[in-house]
């Protein structure tokens, strides 16, 4: 650990306005074997030639001689290895490149996911901090290894791909480079042994490399270089489509599906050079969200996030009116969809959700199909929570229950029908669905006035028979009425309550903002910041200053909490040092050093980043998808505002050097 913290205070030491990104080539591939690794071999010897410092990163130790070959004459750095269940794997040495500081870097296997222990999960991320670093990089990837096209590769081989990059680095490459030969001359390399041994040659041609799969593969191959190469010209008019023309949305959610939604969907911006959005509408149902279904969510939020999409959320109970409403005030033009139970509830009547848009929407509607098992809901519309014991609880329903039994008493001793006292114990029910918490109150108490009705009001009285024949069926319908009442009254609880959460966010926002604007120090906006976000989440908050120097001098909010930022280790502050240099988010919950107890974030000027931010993790929830885009936007005007401090300050003081009177 200690040449890994020397090697990363090094590459802190860099100054971040002093170095401009470095250039990244990629050699393109549409399989294993097309000969990527050893065209970018030739590349970088005719580079060395060229006068240009190369060093070799990391090249996959493929038992392919011809391409081991050509490391001959090139400097190698020695790769970090890292145990992992009693075995040594190899990987990237991030920090012994950074210190050495090539001019040109070889990186094979872009896609790769790091091993545990590395700064980094993805080696995609490795090659950013070299390109941050001003370091060049050639690398290789394969057609099957961009993000977007995976569902389509998978639908073609049968074959998922588990080693994934972003579709944005593609598109960064400032040069691709097709690698590319007849697939029948690929097939004759497997055979002959040159990309893989000869039994995993034999299963290989048996089910990837068939002739089909490389012709096809080889297509989708050549289209996207082509996409790729009229990116850049196309990215000035790709920005005003966006703004005027196409806009997608599509909908986040925890159904299997999902992921196969969004890729399609990012294609589809790109095809049509149009604004992507990704909706979260958060519902009753969604709280309650936990295990897999979680775990899905936040997957497919990443993954939209890496897929360029804008994040945004929205309240309500009913998904269909959230959806066609944000899609009306943000000029979305298509809405693409998953298949998700589309199929019409014959008993309720209920439509799917895509009929709703139909109805309430004159958008373009896309249904994605997908083989993946049907998600199915719990039947009905209510979902039920699980049911947690209260006395306080249950002693409202009682007590609730109890003056129902007194009033409907009084109204059965001066006279009245039974559908005036049924219409007590109903209010009863509805009083019991509203002051209590969980829907089992509201159940229960609906059982309870149905036998307490029969006990006391029916022939024979104070017993639970009846005898009249129409009894069973007066029983049923206060059972229905009741438990209807209690799943409404609760239902509009729970709108109330997201009601309330989002007047609070919004207000929050607004707050914030206000009190930004009378900021009048860099220091003080970053510490209402702190205090914001620490009223949102109930935890302490770190904060410092990005003065420039690489040193991080930190305070805490709330003040008394002198104890956690003593408990502050030099893995801690390594991790807020890479955020102050990279200008990205690090730490717990992201792929960039994820063991870290903290979540690190920038908080971000236009010229670059003005502050850092600390959130524990370790022992507090994890922020959703809502809370974690909200404090962003917080961290963001907070950025903004301390840049407009510093350049009113700055203005200042070139004032006060204007007036300051000339020496003779």
């Amino acid at each position: 650990m200690g040449e890994e913290k020397s090697g990363l205070e090094y590459a802190l030491s860099f100054s971040k306005d002093s170095v401009s990104p470095g250039r990244l080539k990629i050699f393109f591939g549409y399989a294993a074997g097309v000969g990527k690794t050893y065209a970018m071999l030739e590349a970088a010897h005719q580079a060395q030639k060229e006068g240009i410092d190369v060093v070799v990163g990391y090249v996959e130790p493929h038992a392919r001689p011809d391409t081991l070959a050509l490391l001959d004459g090139l400097e190698v750095l020695l790769c970090k290895e890292i145990d992992y269940r009693g075995i040594k794997l190899k990987e990237l040495d991030l920090d012994t490149a950074l210190q050495r500081k090539p001019q040109l870097i070889l990186v094979d296997e872009l896609a790769h996911n790091n091993a545990q222990g590395c700064r980094h999960t993805k080696r995609y991320q490795d090659v950013e901090e070299l390109l941050q670093a001003g370091i060049n990089v050639y690398t290789t990837v394969n057609v099957q290894h961009l993000e977007s096209l995976n569902d389509l590769v998978s639908s073609i081989t049968g074959i998922a791909v588990n080693e994934r990059i972003p579709d944005h680095i593609f598109e960064r490459a400032n040069q691709v480079e097709l690698v590319d030969i007849e697939p029948d001359e690929l097939v004759k390399r497997l055979q002959a042994g040159k990309v893989y041994r000869e039994r995993q040659a034999k299963q290989a041609l048996q089910n990837f490399f068939t002739a089909e799969n490389l012709a096809a593969l080889r297509e989708i191959a050549m289209r996207r270089t082509a996409d790729q190469l009229n990116h850049t010209a196309l990215q000035t008019g790709k920005e005003k489509s966006a703004r005027a023309g196409e806009h997608i949305l599509i909908c986040l959610s925890s159904a299997p599906s999902n992921a196969k939604v969004i890729r399609t969907a990012a294609r589809m911006a790109e095809a049509f050079h149009s604004g992507f959005t990704a909706l979260f509408v958060q519902t009753p149902e969604t709280k309650e969200l936990s295990g897999e279904n979680l775990k899905r969510l936040r997957s497919n939020l990443r993954l939209a996030e890496q897929l360029g999409a804008q994040i945004a959320t929205v309240y309500g109970a009913d998904p269909a009116e959230q959806i066609a409403e944000y899609a009306r005030v943000s000029g979305v033009t298509k809405i693409v969809m998953g298949r998700m139970n589309h199929k019409q509830n014959l008993l309720t009547g209920k439509k799917s959700l895509a009929d709703r848009l139909i109805e309430l929407t004159e958008l373009d509607i896309y249904i994605i199909p997908d083989h993946q098992p049907l998600y199915k809901k719990r039947m009905g519309r209510i979902r039920m929570s699980s049911p947690r014991f209260s006395w306080k609880d249950t002693a409202i329903m009682l007590l609730s229950l109890a003056l129902s039994t007194v009033i409907a008493l009084g109204f059965f001793w001066a006279g009245f029908s039974e559908s005036n006292i049924i219409t007590v114990y109903i209010l009863g029910v509805l009083l019991t669905a509203v002051w209590t918490g969980g829907h089992i109150y509201g159940a229960l108490a609906s059982l309870l006035s149905v036998a307490a009705f029969n006990y006391f009001f029916t022939v024979p009285r104070f017993s639970f028979q009846a005898y009249d024949p129409s009894y069973p069926v007066t029983f049923l319908i206060m059972l229905c009425s009741s438990m209807i009442a209690s799943s409404l009254a609760s239902r509009v609880k729970a709108q109330a309550r997201l009601a309330a959460e989002k007047s609070y966010y919004t207000q929050l926002l607004l707050e914030s903002s206000q009190k930004f604007q009378k900021g009048r120090t860099q220091w003080e906006c970053l510490h209402l910041a702190a205090e914001q976000l620490n009223r949102m989440y109930d935890r302490p908050i770190l904060y410092a200053l990005n003065e420039g120097e690489g040193t991080l001098h930190f305070r805490i909010e709330p003040k008394d909490e002198n104890t956690v930022l003593a408990g502050l280790d030099s893995e801690d502050i390594g991790v807020a040092k890479w955020v102050q240099k990279n200008n990205k988010h690090a730490g717990a919950t992201t792929n960039t050093l994820p063991d870290a107890k903290w979540l690190f974030l920038s908080v971000r000027g236009t010229q670059g980043v003005m502050g850092i931010v600390g959130i524990p993790v370790v022992g507090y929830s994890i922020p959703d998808a809502f809370e974690k885009n909200l404090m962003i936007a917080i961290l963001n005007e907070c950025g903004l505002s301390q840049e407009r401090i510093q350049l009113q300050e700055e203005r200042n003081r070139a004032e006060l050097q204007a007036q300051s009177p000339i020496a003779e």
